[in-house]
């Protein structure tokens, strides 16, 4: 009998709500301010809140597969499973808190409404299972957002809905720790990226009652580091953040309610920086043909840090959280990512300025097999004679050794220099 039958044999099933839902999409700053959105005592989660959760939403959420990865454990030196709930319907992990909510909501709240502040994929779950429940969704966009909660909430007495704060979120989100513990046999750890702390509040109560010998791990970036914050000052803190490409796990302030859990099953927390990020999207990409986040990526980011050492060798699992990237972004972070693999390149190089001599540059790459991006020359700014022209040139190579040798190469060939790579060096974010 799997762990999720034993728990829940004796919880009975509820018919689903209508409900008309209103969504706001807007900074999740909204979550730690004063007012409606801010709960003014600690609301306790228990094991049984999560496994009643894990039968109350397995109609409509999927159970997403925990696969074993080869190609990533062979590189990283652990054995490696990836918890793929980027395929959950509306692409992360929310839509399990967001249905757990909706479903538990009294007649008069189901009537009035709710209300939710999201940067989009709590938004994206909430509008998506109240639109199975019958009613239509309005989303409000990100300027006017804030005002329209505030009316919302105040003058409509609608429901507001936090994203990671609220109980039956947290419950609805620990359902992914019973899931991962059926899947995967003999975890050593789990490592779970960290935003509001919900996620990883309800994971680790789940994963600490059912298997308590398995480490629950968080993972923040450095822009945004306000678990590991509230863990040095014993209560939640507001952090000031900077862009990331995790943008997801941006959150100023760790819930109140997710703190207080997660402060007691929680293992450790590490941060993250933008270039290993960046790389974990990258490699998802090659190597597994999946397209994550950076917030979803974070998770295999500290392993490419090597900020777990301890867990070589071991069997660890890795939530991918979620699959929300627009199209340029993805674009973006995947240069990113080959910059700081050392696979895409920027060098200066001083050639002749006679008919030729950028020809003869570009053919030299060219044979070397050196796939040229941009190419721009300079005249007026060059240190050398007159008679010279710096040459400013990105390339994308094979990989960081073919890198190696092309720096070796020109110099051989007598071009005068200036190397940048940013391999093994952080990326920056207005790059």
């Amino acid at each position: 009998m799997s762990l999720t039958s034993l728990f829940l044999r004796r919880v009975t099933s509820r018919s689903r709500p209508l409900l008309s839902l209103t969504t706001c999409a807007f900074s999740t700053e909204l979550d730690v301010e004063s007012g409606p959105f801010t709960p003014n005592t600690y609301l306790p989660v228990s094991f049984e809140d999560i496994s009643t959760a894990s039968y109350r939403i397995r109609d409509g959420i999927r159970q997403t597969p925990c696969d074993y990865t080869p190609l990533l454990s062979q590189r990283m030196g652990v054995e490696l499973y990836l918890k793929k709930d980027h395929q959950q319907m509306t692409g992360s992990f929310k839509e399990r808190g967001a249905r757990n909510a909706l479903l538990q909501l009294t007649h008069e709240e189901k009537k009035i409404g709710v209300v939710a502040a999201s940067a989009g994929n709590h938004a994206q779950a909430l509008a998506y299972h109240g639109k199975l429940f019958g009613n239509s969704s309005h989303v409000c966009d990100a300027q006017e957002a804030r005002d329209k909660a505030e009316d919302f909430v105040c003058n409509d007495n609608m429901v507001y809905i936090n994203g990671f704060d609220r109980p039956e979120i947290i419950a609805g989100a620990g359902t992914m720790g019973i899931e991962i513990l059926n899947q995967v046999p003999d975890i050593d750890a789990i490592v779970v990226p960290v935003g509001g702390g919900g996620l990883i509040a309800g994971l680790a109560l789940a994963v600490k009652t059912l298997a308590p010998n398995v480490q629950v791990i968080g993972v923040e970036p450095e822009y945004c580091s306000s678990f590991a914050a509230a863990l040095e000052a014993g209560k939640p803190v507001h952090m000031p953040t900077q862009p990331t490409l995790a943008d997801g796990l941006a959150v100023p302030c760790v819930g109140a309610n997710a703190f207080e859990i997660a402060r007691a099953y929680v293992d450790k927390v590490v941060t993250v920086s933008e270039r290993s990020i960046a790389l974990s999207v990258l490699r998802l990409v090659e190597m597994e043909k999946v397209v994550v986040e950076g917030g979803g990526a974070s998770s295999l980011a500290a392993l490419i840090d090597n900020k777990l050492p301890e867990l070589k060798g071991k069997r660890v699992v890795l939530p991918l959280t979620g699959g929300n990237i627009d199209t340029p972004v993805l674009g973006r972070v995947i240069d990113r990512g080959l910059a700081a693999d050392g696979r895409l390149v920027r060098f200066v190089a001083t050639v002749s300025d006679r008919p030729g001599g950028i020809a003869q540059l570009t053919c030299f790459l060219r044979d070397f097999g050196v796939s040229v991006k941009d190419i721009y020359h300079e005249r007026a700014w060059v240190h050398a004679s007159i008679s010279h022209v710096a040459v400013k040139c990105v390339v994308e190579t094979q990989s960081s050794e073919h890198a190696l040798k092309l720096k070796q190469r020109l110099q051989d060939e007598g071009y005068p220099l200036v190397w940048e790579n940013f391999a093994g060096h952080q990326v920056p974010v207005e790059f």
